[in-house]
């Protein structure tokens, strides 16, 4: 429900990016009678069954796949370890680079690929590990061998893992109202603003998109950051590239509260979103 929900609150499509995802959708004939441009996020739920050619694209003549009718949008993954492992692999490039490369014997097509992931997982078989109101009954190796569907390189390019916890009777019941999307998605846009003033006429538009130079520039670290950061990726194991994305996030975070200084508490909410490191590696 939260990741059907994302949509709401993202910024709402430019006109170059409704032209790129009208012009995907317009290639397979998913158009909607009467509608001449996409002018909503799209959102992608593919079942764990897909073939990695339904994710990713391909056929004679390529076409695009899941990755590509998400692009500008979001693509979600219920029950991320059911899904076939190798295709979940095809992913790495273009979570890295943004596009897909489908090479064939006579020709090569690339299609974009732009989109957020959000993957969804249980915590074991049973789904009852962790909860404090049911018993898991799945023993460790079932547990190891239910999470080592995910190789390590997929989970280090997923910039955030955060456990949810099923919700208590007292907060489904409760009739307070919570933050709106609306209102979320206010917040969001003055920090996409923000981004957009501070990276001017750079190639990046928004933080996911800076470079190792840009982090350097626009991240700057306190003593006591460097020493956190320092601390975890020795303790966790990080990779440089989870380094990096521990650092964007951390600004993306300062960038919601409007701060211009990365702080403690900014980068400690941020190391504490890797949280299957600690699990995995």
């Amino acid at each position: 429900m939260l990741a059907k929900r994302l949509p709401s609150i993202l910024p709402v499509l430019t006109a170059e990016e409704s032209i790129q995802t009208t012009q995907i959708y317009s290639s397979l004939g998913q158009l909607k009678s009467g509608q001449p441009l996409m002018a909503t996020r799209p959102f992608r739920s593919p079942h764990h069954t897909i073939s990695n050619a339904g994710l990713v694209g391909g056929g004679s003549p390529p076409a695009p796949g899941e990755i590509s009718l998400a692009h500008n949008g979001v693509l979600f993954l219920d029950e991320l370890p059911e899904f076939d492992r190798r295709t979940l692999e095809v992913m790495r490039q273009p979570l890295e680079d943004r596009v897909v490369t489908i090479s064939r014997a006579l020709r090569s097509t690339t299609f974009p690929a732009n989109f957020m992931l959000i993957a969804a997982l249980n915590p074991c078989p049973c789904g009852y590990r962790t909860d404090p109101r049911r018993s898991c009954n799945c023993s460790q190796p079932q547990i190891e061998r239910y999470m080592q569907r995910i190789s390590g390189p997929l989970l280090d390019r997923i910039d955030i893992h955060i456990e949810v916890p099923a919700v208590p009777f007292q907060e489904l019941a409760s009739k307070h109202a919570g933050t709106s999307s609306s209102a979320m998605a206010e917040m969001v846009s003055e920090a996409r603003r923000l981004q957009k003033e501070r990276f001017g006429q750079a190639s990046a538009t928004y933080n996911a998109q800076m470079s190792s130079r840009q982090l350097r520039e626009h991240c700057p670290l306190s003593r006591n950051c460097e020493t956190l950061l320092r601390d975890s990726c020795n303790e966790l194991g990080l990779s440089a590239r989870a380094h990096d994305k521990i650092l964007r996030v951390a600004r993306t975070i300062a960038d919601m509260e409007a701060c211009e200084s990365i702080t403690e508490v900014h980068f400690q909410e941020a190391i504490n979103y890797r949280m299957l490191d600690r699990n995995l590696f």
